[in-house]
């Protein structure tokens, strides 16, 4: 009677054993398989970056991509096509000039009795960066006055602003908004 006793016990401390171990396999297998899953995303984000590194080199590099959680896709069709057709723009984009100290914005002019109102150094121009948090201006220099062109309007003729990043507050990649009096275009990311 005892060795049958003995042989259930044993028998039950086997089980138990097997599905400890049974257990620790699915867990160790688990966390295998979602590292190698990890990976191989990790590798197909690098080579997507890569490629479009690549073929487009307004793509930021995936060292600044990581900086900001959007996509340098600029703005949509419909976007460009609204500040066309009342402002007569069509917003070129924003860029990092002199070391990243201050960011330019490129506008085309399409019509230029639409555009007159970006023309206005009275009117209140700024750059808006939410994530950081900070109000841009255009620097006033003593000699030579606001850093923006004025003057006459050509249609199909490309212009620009340059706004103060003392403190380089808005980084590469980061999406600003820019206001110039009523006119104001969201969406552009700083190349």
């Amino acid at each position: 009677m005892s060795v049958m006793r003995n042989r259930r016990v044993l028998s039950e401390v086997m089980v138990g054993d097997a599905m400890q171990v049974l257990f620790s396999g699915i867990l160790v297998s688990g966390l295998l398989l979602s590292t190698a899953l990890s990976q191989s995303a990790l590798a197909k984000d690098a080579a997507a970056g890569a490629k479009a590194t690549q073929s487009s080199p307004s793509v930021p590099s995936p060292v600044h991509k990581a900086a900001s959680p959007y996509r340098a896709f600029g703005l949509s069709p419909s976007a460009r096509n609204f500040y066309q057709v009342t402002w007569g723009v069509d917003p070129v984009g924003v860029k990092q000039v002199s070391s990243g100290l201050m960011l330019r914005f490129s506008y085309r002019v399409v019509n230029a009795e639409k555009a007159k109102a970006l023309m206005d150094k009275k009117a209140d121009t700024y750059l808006l960066d939410e994530r950081a948090r900070v109000k841009l201006v255009v620097p006033t220099l003593e000699k030579v006055g606001q850093l923006r062109q004025t003057g006459k309007l050509e249609d199909g003729k490309t212009y620009w602003m340059v706004f103060s990043n003392k403190g380089q507050y808005v980084k590469r990649g980061d999406r600003v908004s820019v206001v110039i009096g009523k006119l104001r275009v969201d969406g552009l990311v700083v190349q």
